[in-house]
């Protein structure tokens, strides 16, 4: 542009700017993420008998691997992806991994740590195949009352099996072991977000005022209907299943998406009240769920009984004995739990060998791992894309507090798995399907923005 002799050189467009790709923070992160594992593997060892695990090479190499090639799917299929989901799910599997591993080493006879690699790997494989084959997250909106059926499908297999300590979630062939309730979370997330994004606006707007201080208004009986069924769903869950941690997760999921797609609040009301509701009937005349509730309320109830501790009076033990520091890894009692001590409990051995200071850090990660979910979903323009990363994350999230408040005593405790951490193979191949979901999502948020790459 020239103006009076002078040339003038011309802004550049915004379409024009060229954003970072990262992946060279995301393989730094891993690396790091890898050496953490494998210190906290040999810190085991030298606790226990005063030398290196002799697997120890073998564990680092091969969690490295697997780390190293799932970075190069996303370095070659989802290069704008978010750089820190991957080495945070990384790390706390590896984490996962060194704590069942320190519990083997207080059970012989069973060990756990070889089939949570085993499920470890084809978590990262299942990892690998989402990001290189799904290109688009809007495809999976076509499928959303395929996602329904097959999720109420899953949530039924287990109703034909016998029941395990008490719940109906767990199906049990040829000696191999499905939880299908975790797949079932995903399928419902999709949707939920597939309903809520295309009838978000009579949701909220449609229907009648009820509740003139809060701007509550119930919408019409054709679109009122699937949340009451959704509400049904989590009560039957917990009746016939007698499966709490599962029934909270499903109603919760289902009133945070409610409340991001409406934006009222008086949804959230509604659904806390359903959900007290549901679950004070059922916890007085469900005798299994009835028991978790004096177990909360009474957690000493058992030794004042002369019986022993029970399992929440042996968790807030070793929390107690972690003190701020921990005893050390290896160094701990939170085996004297019992047979939930790699599942339902690990976060005890967590509290108990890394303190409070480590299980902050746990801690930490989930939160930073739910926040870049919450993130890649605001930054979308899809009402769809958006709804299904809060909900992604909203399942770790829920997860964490439920199993969390479960073993320190604050809420009753259920048969949930902490992500990732805890033994159970349906658990570790769900919430790697989950990370991959979000950096899905997390690359199309990016690249919109990104106008040097083609639509």
């Amino acid at each position: 542009m020239t103006k009076a002799g002078t040339t003038v050189a011309a802004a550049p467009s915004p379409a024009a700017v060229r954003l970072p790709r990262r992946r060279g923070v995301e393989l730094a992160l891993i690396v790091v993420a890898v050496l953490l594992c494998v210190y906290g593997y040999c810190a085991v060892g030298l606790a226990r008998s005063g030398t290196v695990p002799p697997g120890a090479a073998h564990y680092g190499a091969g969690l490295g691997v697997l780390a190293l090639l799932a970075h190069c799917a996303v370095r070659l299929r989802a290069p704008y992806a978010d750089p820190l989901l991957l080495p945070i799910a990384v790390l706390l599997n590896g984490l996962g991994l060194v704590l069942i591993y320190r519990l083997d080493l207080e059970t012989p006879h069973d060990q756990a740590a070889p089939a949570q690699l085993n499920w470890s790997t084809l978590g990262v494989a299942l990892f690998i195949a989402a990001v290189v084959w799904l290109r688009d997250h809007r495809v999976l909106q076509r499928y959303a009352y395929v996602s329904v059926a097959g999720a109420l499908g899953l949530l039924a297999l287990p109703i034909l099996f016998p029941a395990v300590n008490g719940a109906r979630i767990w199906i049990r062939v040829a000696g191999f072991s499905l939880q299908p309730g975790e797949f079932a979370k995903v399928l419902l997330a999709v949707f939920f977000a597939s309903y809520l994004a295309a009838n978000r606006n009579a949701l909220a707007y449609a229907g009648r005022r009820v509740w003139r201080f809060n701007r509550l208004q119930l919408p019409t009986g054709r679109v009122l209907g699937p949340i009451v069924a959704i509400w049904l769903l989590s009560v039957g869950v917990l009746v016939l299943e007698r499966d709490l941690g599962t029934s909270l997760l499903f109603f919760g999921l289902f009133v945070i998406l409610l409340y991001v797609a409406t934006g009222r609040t008086g949804w959230i009301a509604v659904g806390l009240m359903l959900a007290v509701a549901g679950a004070v009937a059922v916890g007085r005349l469900e005798p299994h769920v009835h028991s978790r509730v004096e177990d909360w309320l009474h957690p000493f109830a058992s030794i004042e009984a002369g019986r022993g501790p029970n399992q929440i009076a042996q968790s807030l033990f070793a929390f107690a004995a972690g003190g701020v520091l921990g005893t050390g890894l290896g160094l701990g009692h939170s085996i004297l739990i019992g047979f939930a001590a790699k599942s339902d409990f690990i976060l005890a051995t967590a509290g108990e060998e890394l303190g409070l200071a480590g299980l902050s850090a746990i801690f930490l990660l989930y939160a930073l791992l739910v926040e870049r979910g919450y993130r890649a979903g605001l930054a979308l323009r899809d009402p769809f894309g958006r709804l299904l990363a809060i909900g992604l994350a909203s399942i770790i999230a829920l997860q964490v507090f439920v199993i969390a408040g479960g073993v320190t005593g604050l809420i009753p405790l259920t048969g949930m798995a902490m992500p990732f951490l805890a033994q159970g193979g349906s658990s570790v191949i769900t919430n790697w399907i989950i990370v991959a979901l979000l950096i899905r999502i997390s690359d199309s948020a990016r690249s919109q923005y990104d106008g040097t790459r083609a639509p």
